[in-house]
């Protein structure tokens, strides 16, 4: 048995389609649904159950001798959320208890970091996982500092061996996903699914203005990775088993969004038509200018699959979801 929490999510019911794609079918999702469509996210899954956040600890202690593994993929993840207890209780007691639970009951985890612990790059991308690598890093908001809290707990943890841990254990940074099943995302959805419809109908695809000036209008940099991927990359610490510790998820390339409004124009054969707006003053000072995940670490561990182009991923995404009736994987 698997359980998924966030499995209703973007990356979780990817997830959940990739397990069941490798013929696993004892999958429990842990997670809230709400009165959006996001049910439809694992509308084609077959599962054995879904349970609430708050009866998971309940619901795991009745299996405890039949859980291969836990993906902690649940979070408040919107980066404009600035309820900093809410952010706090969601992202970092809970994980706590869930790790708690796993090194106790001997089970693998494996939970969801975040590029946005790195803050404005200054610090390098580097995916050191000791305490005094991670004390370099300041994130410039609630979201990235609870995951990056989190990460140094572990850190600690793992460096010092203060309490017991599960068997294996993976912290992962994810960079900037896009890909099917992130329709509930609103406005902290990938710019692929944004701009897409807006370019189909005749429009100008809108990016923000730079107000750096190391960067031109629409060259900020972002490590764009399709969900397809990141999810390869999970399946793959959980069949492997490779060494513990915290790992970026990302192409290790940085692209433009001038090259990813290329992508778009490119799959749906329109010629590019691009127009600069101001940058909401709420995100100015809290603006990565470029991410860029080193991958160095995941290829040592073992990892050789190559990460899908930002054009291939856009097509692939534009073709056989954005494009179609049915968008869900």
């Amino acid at each position: 048995m698997i359980i998924i929490t966030g499995g209703a999510g973007f990356i979780g019911s990817n997830l959940a389609a990739k397990l069941q794609e490798e013929g696993i079918t004892d999958i429990v999702i842990c997670d809230m649904l709400g009165k959006d469509n996001k049910w439809k996210n694992f509308a084609k899954r077959e599962l054995k159950d879904i349970v609430r956040p708050d009866a998971l600890f309940e619901y795991m202690n009745g299996y405890k001798d039949k859980i291969d593994a836990i993906f902690h993929l649940g979070a408040v993840s919107s980066t404009t959320e600035y309820d900093a207890d809410l952010v706090v209780n969601a992202n970092f007691v809970f994980s706590r208890n869930l790790w708690k639970w796993a090194a106790n009951n001997d089970v693998p985890l494996f939970y969801a970091s975040s590029y946005a612990t790195y803050g404005d790059g200054s610090a390098g991308f580097e995916d050191d996982d000791t305490p005094e690598g991670l004390e370099k890093l300041l994130p410039l908001n609630p979201f990235g500092w609870s995951k990056h809290l989190f990460d140094r707990r572990i850190a600690r943890i793992a460096q010092d061996k203060t309490e017991k841990m599960p068997p294996q254990w993976a912290g992962l940074k994810f960079f900037n996903a896009y890909g099917p099943n992130e329709y509930h995302m609103g406005s902290q959805q990938s710019v692929v699914s944004t701009l897409y419809p807006q370019i189909t109908v005749g429009a100008s695809a809108k990016l923000f203005k730079s107000y750096n000036p190391e960067y031109k209008d629409g060259e900020q940099k972002r490590d764009f990775v399709y969900v397809r991927d990141i999810v390869d990359v999970l399946y793959w610490f959980y069949k492997e088993k490779p060494k513990s510790g915290i790992y970026n998820i990302g192409t290790g390339e940085a692209r433009s969004f001038n090259d990813l409004a290329n992508a778009i124009f490119g799959a749906v054969k329109m010629e590019p038509k691009i127009s600069y707006i101001d940058m909401p003053d709420t995100l100015r000072d809290k603006y990565q200018y470029i991410t860029e995940a080193s991958n160095a670490k995941l290829k040592a561990a073992g990892y050789d699959k190559p990460f899908t182009s930002l054009e291939d991923g856009v097509k692939d995404y534009i073709d056989n979801y954005l494009s179609q009736k049915d968008q869900y994987r």
